[in-house]
């Protein structure tokens, strides 16, 4: 076959496409955030700002005509709204006279460990990172302190968070500077804060990579020691400082992975409800258990608190997916999560604008297609928030 015209230079063509594709993320950023690009959490209505406390709507009027507490913002209707900032030190007030511990605080106690949760799938486009950024969202707004990853190279957490890697990162600032072998820094040095009260960040970009790229030559020269500690090693500097770390693993099994899985305490797994995919799983799973048997003959303790299966995209109506979730839960039973993540315009209408659900307005969508999206995000966080307590020995 004939080719007219020069030929291209692949390598300065997808160079060229990737720095122009940046660049129009870059300004589309500074349009949606103006003036200086940084993301600020929505205020939410008083029914919003109750239900996550879990009192009720009248009791946090009472609360705030009676003096106690931030004051909300008042709207021309006479609607209450609160700041995220607001709903914790809620939390700190309601938590001085609660019946119990931990009922508006629900974080750690002494003698709790710090609960790491790597959420994880070998194949794209399974809800991953939109599972991660979520869960780890929903954790902070119900009063736990929460640190998120990023161990993606393609930083997808990250710029949910308002963060852009190619313009952001241009000198380090991730994991990776962590975890590296020569001069690693202290974690603290790559902790961010967000716009979220209670959820800090460790943002990532392509500079990630570099581990997968140094680990092998750090074992041919015997520098490695045990390398699968490292995420592990760096998480216990701020031990006292979080309640839950929320990791967006890759999606492969790398070094990176396998350092996360050794550091993990409970590992999600998400699960689209699709023949090929679960058939991928298959083999994802089958890989990860003979990479893990590699790593605890190393002398790594594998054992975790909980493993779990997370159905995403999930569509009810569809006969072939409710099929294979039936053979799911057949075979791992309660392993499998009890609520799915339903699949929504919302979720992915509300992605184009690189926010969470919990960040975007509810006016923005259809009432019943929002709140169908937001009880199925609510439903699958707060069943992992269980798991949480109970492996702290709570109910």
């Amino acid at each position: 076959m004939n080719r007219k015209g020069a030929p291209s230079d692949l390598n300065g063509e997808i160079r060229d496409h990737a720095e122009r594709l940046a660049a129009q993320l870059h300004a589309q950023r500074e349009s949606l955030f103006p003036p200086d690009a940084d993301k600020s959490m929505r205020k939410f209505t008083s029914g919003e700002a109750a239900a996550l406390l879990g009192i009720n709507d009248s009791y946090l009027r009472k609360l705030h005509l009676e003096g106690r507490g931030p004051s909300p913002e008042l709207t021309s209707g006479n609607r209450r709204l609160y700041s995220a900032h607001d709903i914790k030190d809620l939390r700190i007030l309601l938590e001085k006279t609660a019946r119990r511990p931990g009922d508006y605080l629900p974080g750690r106690r002494e003698g709790d460990h710090m609960q790491v949760l790597g959420v994880m799938n070998f194949k794209g486009g399974s809800g991953k990172t939109t599972t991660a950024a979520h869960l780890a969202q929903r954790l902070a707004l119900r009063g736990y302190r929460v640190l998120g990853i990023d161990l993606d190279p393609q930083a997808s957490f990250t710029a949910l968070h308002g963060v852009q890697p190619e313009f952001d990162l241009s000198d380090g600032g991730t994991l990776y500077d962590a975890i590296r072998y020569d001069d690693p820094r202290p974690i603290s040095d790559v902790i961010r804060p967000t716009y979220i009260p209670g959820l800090d960040l460790v943002p990532g970009n392509l500079e990630l990579m570099e581990f997968e790229h140094d680990t092998p030559r750090a074992l041919s020269n015997g520098g490695a020691g045990l390398f699968f500690f490292r995420v592990r090693e760096a998480l216990s500097q701020v031990d006292d400082d979080y309640d839950v770390v929320v990791i967006d693993c890759p999606p492969q099994l790398g070094f990176l992975t396998m350092s996360a899985l050794s550091a993990a305490t409970g590992v999600l797994v998400t699960i689209h409800p699709e023949m090929l995919d679960v058939m991928s799983m298959s083999q994802f799973l089958r890989m990860t258990a003979d990479l893990m048997d590699v790593i605890a003959e190393s002398g790594a303790d594998m054992s975790h608190d909980w493993m779990r299966y997370l159905l995403t995209r999930y569509e009810p109506t569809d006969a072939p997916q409710n099929r294979v979730v039936a053979l799911l839960r057949t075979m791992y039973g309660d392993q499998v999560l009890n609520a799915p993540m339903l699949k929504s315009t919302a979720i992915s209408d509300a992605g184009l604008t690189k926010q969470t659900l919990y960040e975007v307005e509810r006016s923005a969508f259809t009432r019943s297609t929002y709140d169908r999206a937001l009880e199925s995000l609510n439903a699958v966080n707060d069943e992992i928030s269980q798991l949480i307590q109970m492996s702290w020995g709570r109910s």
